[in-house]
């Protein structure tokens, strides 16, 4: 595997692109980090969310890219969607990883930070109300070439093309409302 930088890092420390767009692409860099932590840590989600909107969300903040481990102009309302609806759809998440992957590769053979894509997708391909599956597969597909220079991106596409067909055609569990209110991830 050829990862580019831990998640803490920045994916490639760059920006990403302008506008809305912007935002929305940083608030999934800031959930991929948020559940790598949450499992390479065993942190509890609700302090992962807390700690990342207090202190590594840049919403506001004069910021150069991800300097520092902040995450820029991210949306926080987002953000907390992904990480909340990931971890409370975890096990429907990772079961689905697990069907669409060869046997050869179980879920703990794929580098963690891979998992965390994989995870933050499929919390936004299994919310109530998604975004279109192909908007939500090339904003991961933008956040894991950050990451990665090697074939990662490319495992990760079709993972994600095959969970969301999979979706589409009923085959997953229905998606379960956002936690506490939350919105639903766009």
């Amino acid at each position: 595997m050829t990862q580019t930088g831990a998640p803490g890092d920045t994916p490639s420390g760059e920006t990403p692109r302008g506008g809305r767009n912007r935002s929305r692409t940083a608030s999934r860099v800031g959930a991929v980090q948020a559940l790598f932590q949450i499992e390479q840590a065993g942190d509890n989600a609700e302090a992962v969310v807390s700690q990342f909107t207090r202190h590594r969300l840049a919403t506001g903040k004069a910021s150069s890219g991800y300097a520092e481990g902040l995450v820029p102009d991210a949306d926080v309302r987002l953000f907390t969607a992904i990480v909340r609806g990931s971890v409370a759809r975890q096990k429907e998440i990772d079961a689905m990883v697990v069907d669409v992957l060869p046997s050869s590769w179980p879920m703990e053979r794929l580098d963690p930070v891979l998992r965390a894509l994989l995870r933050a997708a499929g919390g936004e391909l299994t919310a109530q109300d998604p975004a279109p599956s192909r908007v939500i597969i090339n904003e991961y597909m933008d956040v894991a070439h950050g990451f990665f220079s090697g074939d990662e991106p490319r495992m990760l596409n079709g993972v994600l093309d095959a969970m969301s067909r999979r979706i589409a055609g009923g085959e997953a569990a229905p998606a379960t409302p956002a936690a506490d209110g939350e919105p639903s991830v766009p």
